[in-house]
């Protein structure tokens, strides 16, 4: 990964051992949508688009007799969170200290996290089409009351089955929403988590940045996410006191068969 700089940074190998680490405990719980979608990659920071199989029809030819088409491909977006680190709290790590500030790149692994997650569940704007905008289903409302989100999620998926669309299922919850549901005992002490899962029988994925929540196919090839260069920290400059790094990634999100999700509104 050269074009990350990595080398250039004033950070030792164990510094960047340690960064690493942290990123991948704080990327693993938000990433919601890697956990309902087919991933495939990384590919590479090179990897630039995505082949759609398709082709457009092209107005004219470059002579008489001939006609031409042109290939149809889903370009690759990019995401990126900058930081600063403390040099003297990297050098501190070095040392051996094991309360090293690390916020900035925590906040940082947050925040790209959620981008990722609205991307794919309801949209970039002249970028991608998220599962929500492209779902032919009615939204339905999820409501404030935990009482009805059995009733709710089981009408979604009775939506996808009438559709023809199989199970298992799986839900993307919003912060609010899988909160409400993880500290709820139904009447007679069920867990809601316990219930709602056996209506899906897939898995309750918590996922800041959805709106409400999302109730998707997991029996493949509806939703497809293709990695370029997977989320990684890059290097940009430092000076006598900070290092200035980032997280980034590249990726494409296709929609494949837009009736195998149902949105439920918060």
């Amino acid at each position: 990964m050269n074009h990350l700089l990595r080398s250039h940074a004033p950070i030792s190998d164990a510094g960047w051992t340690l960064l690493d680490e942290e990123a991948r405990e704080r990327l693993t719980p938000p990433l919601a949508a890697r956990k309902l979608v087919d991933f495939s990659g990384p590919h590479g920071w090179d990897y630039s688009a995505t082949n759609l199989g398709r082709t457009s029809a092209l107005a004219s030819a470059p002579s008489a007799g001939v006609s031409g088409l042109k290939r149809q491909v889903l370009p690759l977006v990019e995401l990126r969170a900058d930081f600063e680190l403390s040099r003297a709290e990297l050098r501190d790590a070095d040392r051996g200290a094991e309360d090293v500030d690390l916020e900035a790149l925590d906040n940082a692994a947050h925040q790209i996290a959620l981008a990722e997650n609205v991307a794919v569940f309801h949209g970039w704007q002249d970028a991608i089409t998220g599962m929500s905008e492209a779902s032919p289903h009615d939204v339905l409302e999820l409501g404030e009351d935990t009482d009805s989100y059995p009733a709710r999620v089981a009408g979604a998926v009775e939506r996808l089955q009438c559709d023809g669309i199989t199970g298992p299922y799986g839900v993307a919850l919003g912060r609010e929403q899988y909160r409400r549901v993880v500290e709820t005992a139904e009447h007679g002490g069920y867990l809601l988590f316990d219930h709602l899962r056996k209506i899906v029988e897939g898995p309750l994925v918590w996922a800041p940045g959805a709106r409400g929540a999302v109730v998707v196919s997991l029996r493949g090839g509806d939703f497809l996410f293709e990695s370029g260069q997977d989320l990684s920290i890059g290097y940009d400059s430092y000076d006598a006191d900070v290092v200035r790094l980032y997280l980034q990634e590249s990726f494409s999100f296709r929609v494949v068969t837009p009736e195998a999700a149902v949105a439920l509104t918060a």
